[in-house]
């Protein structure tokens, strides 16, 4: 699988795999999620993610949505902690009205004052959802306990006061401190040249101005172990346990996320699964997850249970920690465990939309797409004994916080 790159002169890199699928995907990712934001932004950055589809200087809310719906495309965004991506997907035909758009929203939006009091009814919606929903709203809470005190922990949806508070000044502030050119990537996966790629991005993208800004993130550090129960009203009870783990670009990353993907990831012959659910049937829903950010990352077990065997759901969790704590997986575990993350990312990547974002966020993070093959390696090279070594970094029970919301 070969991707082809360029860097327009104000900075801006493209990164493109030719397909010659029916459908193509090309998206913005850029550099600037909830964790630039300064205490009286949060939520600003996905904020600004709903409004600009509320109107440019040349189009109205209706005629953003239609653009690409009325040729049966798509439009659609989203806010991480460290990025904010607006993408499209829609026939090859349409690169050029994909990526005006797109143009368009990012950088010509007027945000007039009646759609942003509009929006923030949204929101606001938003956030209420989240609140009826605690098996999202822990995870959001439980980051906030594990980053305390730290932009990281911030919520991505931000406050209902600070909601309240934004206006057309902050939002234009805010992508321009944020949303620079050199560090921002077009990532496209369709049936297109990169020769006709490249010329169509530059009519809509090389008038910006060039930015050679670095930002200097606050790092993460004195991570404190915190042990929190709640008393919530619904039917079951839910938990969160987890601790601070590897950044991006630590050596023992790749050991991680296989560790994480045989305790608890997407297969329903996870550990976890196996000895909770199935072997007891205490829990319906119960998964592991690792998500590495910039300079750190965090690594959690959600499970939900029956109030009277949250306890014992969460002490055979604590089990199967220690187990991979104790003992080096067996030559066949670790083969098996092996080809399926590599399966997995094989399947994950026959998702066109996914590869787009994937590898935009790539070349965003480590200015390089690594192939199929070289990801498929560095699985290849791990061994028992580096596994070993990181569930004892990372499992140590010593360490884990743990968040609960009882009923």
């Amino acid at each position: 699988m070969s991707f082809h790159h360029h860097q327009l002169k104000n900075g801006i890199r493209i990164v493109h795999k030719k397909t010659s699928g029916a459908v193509a995907h090309c998206g913005l990712i850029i550099k600037g999620g909830s964790r630039n934001e300064s205490d009286k932004e949060q939520g600003l950055a996905h904020f600004i993610e709903h409004v600009i589809f509320k109107g440019t200087s040349k189009r109205k809310a209706y005629h953003i949505l239609s653009r690409m719906e009325d040729v049966g495309g798509e439009l659609n965004a989203f806010t991480t902690k460290e990025e904010t991506c607006i993408y499209s997907s829609f026939l090859p035909e349409y690169y050029n009205r994909a990526l005006e758009l797109l143009s368009d929203i990012t950088f010509s939006s007027i945000f007039p004052k009646k759609e942003l009091e509009k929006e923030k009814i949204v929101v606001l919606d938003e956030i209420n959802y989240y609140k009826d929903n605690p098996s999202e709203l822990i995870f959001d809470e439980f980051e906030e306990q594990v980053f305390s005190n730290h932009a990281l922990g911030k919520n991505i949806l931000g406050t209902p006061q600070h909601i309240q508070s934004f206006n057309k000044t902050m939002i234009e502030k805010f992508i321009q401190k944020n949303y620079l050119t050199n560090e921002i990537i077009i990532s496209s996966v369709g049936n297109i040249s990169m020769n006709k790629l490249i010329k169509t991005i530059e009519n809509h993208f090389a008038h910006l101005p060039k930015s050679n800004l670095k930002r200097d993130e606050e790092p993460f550090s004195n991570y404190l172990k915190k042990e929190v129960e709640i008393k919530r009203n619904g039917f079951q009870a839910h938990c969160m346990l987890g601790v601070e783990a590897y950044g991006i670009n630590h050596p023992k990353k790749t050991a991680m996320i296989l560790l994480n993907n045989i305790l608890g990831g997407p297969g329903m012959n996870s550990r976890l699964n196996l000895a909770i659910r199935e072997k007891y049937g205490f829990t319906y829903s119960i998964e592991s997850n690792y998500t590495p950010y910039s300079d750190t990352g965090i690594f959690s077990i959600y499970l939900a249970s029956d109030n009277d065997k949250i306890n014992k759901s969460i002490k055979l969790t604590k089990k199967e920690l220690v187990k991979f704590c104790q003992k080096p997986l067996g030559t066949l575990q670790l083969k098996k465990a092996k080809q399926q993350l590599i399966g997995q990312i094989a399947i994950g990547q026959e998702s066109e939309v996914n590869l787009m974002l994937a590898i935009g966020k790539s070349m965003l993070l480590y200015n390089k797409v690594d192939t199929f093959e070289s990801v498929k390696n560095k699985i290849e090279a791990i061994n028992s004994n580096q596994l070993l070594e990181v569930a004892n970094e990372v499992f140590n029970l010593d360490n884990l916080s743990c968040l609960i919301y009882k009923v």
